[in-house]
C-alpha cells in the first residue's frame, strides 16, 4: 500500500500503478503456491485495491486527410514499402490491434456474403469475431503478397535491409515500429484502432456494427473510442458568446 501511495505521489497514472500491482498480486501468489510465502501474506498482498482511474483519457485520432497520407506514405516500389503499407491498411482498414494484426494468417482472410472477411479472428480475452475487410486492404496484401512470394501462414513477415524474408513472422513492436516509422509524432498503433472507430462513425456507420469489429464486449468501451460523450468539435464553450480581443 505504501508502494502505491508512493507511486502516486510520484505522479504514475492509475493505469500504470494498477499494472504494477497486478504482477505484484501474481507474483506473491506464485511464492505462496510454491511454499515461499505464508499464505496469509500473499491473500493480504492480494486484498490490497488497485486505484481508481478517475475520468476517462483523450484518445489520439487521424483526421480522414491524415490518415490518407499515412496510407501513401510507404515508398511500395520496394517490398519493405509494400509490406509497411498493407500493415497499415489493416490497422487502419479493419480497426485490429497490433497483436490482431501480427497473428493475421491468409487462412484467415475469407470471402463471406460478397465480400472479403477476417474470420475466426482472436482477440482480447480470447474473444472470436468476424472483421469485414475494405478491399483496398485487400488488395495492399495482395500486392505485398506477390511482392514476397508467400500465401500461406502468417501475412507479416521480417525483412533484412536487403529485402529478403528473414523469418515467418513479425513480432508485435515490430508492428509498432512501423506505424511509428510513418505516423505523424505522439500517434502509436492502437491510436490507428481509434482513427478506425472515429472515421467510420462520422462516415455513418451503426455504433453497434463498429462494437463488433473492435470486438468490444461494451458498447461503452466503443464509445469512449469515439469520444461520442464529449464532442471537442461542437464544445459547450463555443456557445458561450464570450470573446476577447487582439492580443
Amino acid at each position: 500500500m505504501r508502494y502505491a501511495a508512493e507511486l502516486r505521489e510520484r505522479g504514475y497514472s492509475a493505469q500504470n500503478i494498477n499494472q504494477r500491482l497486478f504482477a505484484i498480486r501474481r507474483l506473491a501468489g506464485e511464492a505462496a503456491d510454491m511454499g515461499h510465502l505464508p499464505q496469509d501474506i500473499a491473500t493480504a498482498i492480494k486484498n490490497v485495491r488497485g486505484i481508481r482511474a478517475e475520468g476517462i483519457r483523450t484518445g489520439n485520432w487521424l483526421s480522414k486527410e491524415q490518415a490518407q497520407d499515412l496510407l501513401d506514405a510507404p515508398d511500395t516500389t520496394t517490398i519493405k514499402g509494400c509490406r509497411d503499407r498493407a500493415i497499415l491498411s489493416v490497422l487502419l482498414g479493419c480497426g485490429l490491434r497490433r497483436n490482431e494484426a501480427a497473428h493475421l494468417t491468409f487462412e484467415h482472410i475469407q470471402m463471406r456474403d460478397s465480400r472479403w472477411v477476417i474470420v475466426d479472428m482472436v482477440g482480447k480475452r480470447n474473444r472470436m469475431r468476424t472483421v469485414p475487410m475494405p478491399a483496398w486492404a485487400k488488395n495492399a496484401i495482395d500486392a505485398w503478397a506477390e511482392r514476397a512470394g508467400i500465401s500461406q501462414g502468417r501475412i507479416f513477415r521480417s525483412l533484412n535491409k536487403g529485402g529478403r524474408l528473414t523469418g515467418d513472422k513479425l513480432t508485435d513492436q515490430a508492428i509498432a515500429d512501423v506505424v511509428k516509422e510513418y505516423a505523424p509524432v505522439g500517434i502509436a498503433a492502437h491510436d490507428l484502432r481509434r482513427s478506425f472507430a472515429k472515421l467510420a462513425h462520422k462516415g455513418q456507420a451503426g455504433l453497434e456494427q463498429i462494437q463488433l469489429s473492435l470486438g468490444h464486449s461494451s458498447i461503452m468501451t466503443t464509445e469512449r473510442y469515439l469520444g461520442v460523450s464529449q464532442s471537442l468539435a461542437d464544445a459547450p464553450c463555443d456557445h458561450l458568446g464570450l470573446g476577447v480581443g487582439e492580443i
